[in-house]
């Protein structure tokens, strides 16, 4: 059987003809749709969404795009997100398991970087360990710059994963400046000076690498998170204060044992002894020695030796007056300190302790307690408060007042239903607002569910999909508004107050909530707003085909017959008074009769005893 092989330059045209259409239709699945060649609009997204303005409606909710205009076109993509470069959100794991390879970098730079540079023992027994040490760290120090500048931050609720915008914003920070400082190549005074050390050289050329200390702030970030995710907060703030003074500690020995070797070793009693003795020629013996000096003149619980030379007391009084100010500080008063600088720093955590420990008892999976977390941690880093009703508490009504009116007025006045209400309805309305705040895949309402509340936007950004949590209809934005026709008891509503679309959270959401009962008893005070609101809701479920005309008119027959049978009753209740009356006046005329009859009668009979003397009984 024969084979025909093609050419070799027409395989090669059909292949670079196939490439180009694969990059083709890759160029078009990834670039973004135009509004001509958007789908046909979806039949459910019709139904509820209202186009006769820029805005639009989805079961009372107010669509907004950044522009005022409406794209009604169904994204199927998961609310929007697309995949991009590869990025880091600082809420999962891997960016704290860096945070934690970055401390111990630092943890080991600022030990060993002073002890090296006045224990010259110490630099001088493994130079290539210490070195090799060395540049890893360095090494680690600049992946840390590669992974900041693919750190994600949150933006209105959502993960920015724009490169260009996070490589940018890096850079424009202050933490850049420190991370470039941390690198500068201050080992090539090596060159100059060498690298080995003696005693007459301390410090040793190795204290120019000081410079990787600014890095400290990541140590700081892993130890806030530490705290954040742990479940045992109060054990590991109690050995980070000890961990803290323990590093004051071996400093100040360094120092003192810098200062000695400056002063001469051996010269007086209060420097540390004459190396010159094989006993205090030990490495071990120098630093536990000026270890324990450290720990008695910083803590002032012991007896050291006495100072013989100017430059002497001046060193002791400087570590006196260090270890009153630290120790004092950090042991006696960091609680009162923590509590009233940090009082609701203080309270969150508690708050957070609280439920942690909660969800430790009852044994909650680790994917919800990750969730419950990262809900805190959305909380701290955007300065929301748990209970706003309760900071607000303390002020007096009109103070509390205006600052509810400066928080949520514009906000409630993108409600379309509430614009031409007057102000003293919507001040009363905005005390009513509740803040609450939505993670990612929340679900603010599902379609059937009994509508109690309406929702106003503040920041954040909302999906309305179908039943299978897929399909997606509509994008809420900022100031959108959803759920105020299901609160209003408008007659005639087909949808019978119940929601009739599932909205979901895409990021994390700030919601502005106000209650159908908070709404009433604020329209008790207000009847004519109370009839223009129900008048309004009526004529949008109009516009949206969700009013049924046939009920209205059952519901305005009922009420005339209603009103017809409370008007025949009244009727009916003013003749029966009337025949009361009739009845009343007839009973009086009998009894005047009645008493008319009887004294006829007893004049008739004392007439007639008169006149022939015959007495007769008279009742």
């Amino acid at each position: 059987m024969r084979v025909d092989y093609p050419e070799p330059r027409e395989s090669k045209g059909r292949f670079a003809k196939c490439v180009t259409r694969l990059r083709t239709i890759k160029k078009w699945l990834i670039s973004p749709r135009k509004p001509s060649q958007a789908p046909r609009p979806d039949s459910f997204l019709e139904k509820f969404t209202y186009t006769d303005t820029a805005e639009g409606i989805v079961e009372g909710i107010l669509l907004n795009d950044s522009n005022g205009d409406i794209s009604p076109t169904v994204n199927r993509s998961g609310c929007g997100l697309s995949p991009g470069d590869w990025i880091v959100d600082p809420s999962d794991s891997f960016y704290y398991t860096c945070l934690f390879v970055v401390s111990l970098a630092v943890l080991y730079n600022t030990l060993f970087i002073i002890g090296r540079a006045v224990f010259w023992e110490l630099q001088n027994t493994s130079p290539g360990l210490w070195f090799a040490l060395d540049y890893l760290c360095d090494l680690v120090y600049i992946l840390d710059m590669c992974l900041r500048a693919r750190t994600g931050y949150l933006e209105q609720g959502l993960l920015v994963k724009d490169t260009d915008k996070l490589l940018l914003r890096y850079m424009k920070s202050t933490a850049f400046r420190l991370d470039i400082c941390s690198l500068l190549p201050t080992d090539l005074f090596y060159a100059y000076s060498g690298v080995n050390c003696t005693a007459e050289n301390v410090p040793c050329v190795i204290i120019v690498r000081l410079n990787r200390l600014l890095r400290i702030p990541r140590a700081l970030e892993f130890s806030e998170r530490t705290e954040t995710r742990t479940n045992y907060p109060y054990a590991f703030r109690i050995g980070k204060l000890i961990f803290l003074i323990l590093v004051i500690i071996h400093w100040n020995a360094c120092i003192y044992f810098a200062v000695s070797s400056f002063i001469g070793f051996g010269s007086d009693n209060w420097v540390y002894r004459n190396i010159s003795e094989p006993r205090f020629a030990n490495l071990r013996h120098q630093y536990i020695y000026s270890f324990y000096w450290s720990t008695l003149t910083l803590t002032t619980i012991g007896e050291v030796p006495v100072p013989e030379k100017d430059s002497e007391y001046v060193f002791v009084v400087i570590d006196f007056l260090v270890g009153v100010l630290i120790f004092a500080t950090i042991v006696g008063n960091v609680g009162s300190m923590i509590t009233n600088m940090n009082a609701a720093r203080a309270d969150f955590q508690h708050k957070m302790d609280s439920v942690k420990q909660y969800m430790e008892f009852r044994k909650v999976s680790k994917e919800l307690e990750n969730r419950v977390i990262k809900w805190f941690d959305y909380l701290w880093t955007n300065k929301q408060s748990l209970d706003e009703e309760r900071i607000t508490g303390v002020l007096p009504d009109k103070l509390k007042a205006e600052i509810a009116i400066h928080v949520h007025l514009d906000t409630l006045k993108r409600v379309k239903l509430f614009q031409d209400c007057e102000p003293g309805l919507l001040v009363q309305l905005v005390l009513k607002l509740r803040l609450q705040v939505f993670s990612p895949g929340d679900y603010i309402c599902r379609k059937g569910d009994v509508g109690k509340e309406m929702y106003i936007v503040k920041r954040g950004k909302l999906c309305v999909v179908g039943d299978d949590g897929k399909t997606v209809f509509a994008t809420l934005q900022d100031g959108s508004v959803f759920g105020e026709l299901s609160i209003l008891n408008i007659q005639g509503n087909k949808t019978g107050n119940r929601r009739t679309a599932n909205v979901r959270s895409q990021g994390y959401s700030d919601l502005f909530v106000l209650s159908k009962e908070d709404l009433w008893s604020v329209l008790e005070e207000y009847p004519e707003a109370k009839e223009m609101l129900i008048r309004k809701g009526t004529e949008i479920l109009r516009r949206d085909g969700l009013l049924d005309e046939d009920a209205i008119i059952k519901d305005e027959e009922s009420i005339l017959s209603a009103q017809d049978l409370t008007n025949n009753c009244l009727n009916l209740a003013r003749q029966m008074d009337a025949l009361k009356d009739q009845m009343t006046a007839l009973s009086q005329e009998m009894d005047r009769a009645h008493r008319e009859i009887r004294e006829s009668i007893r004049s008739l009979i004392t007439k007639k005893i008169d006149e022939e003397g015959i007495p007769v009984a008279v009742d």
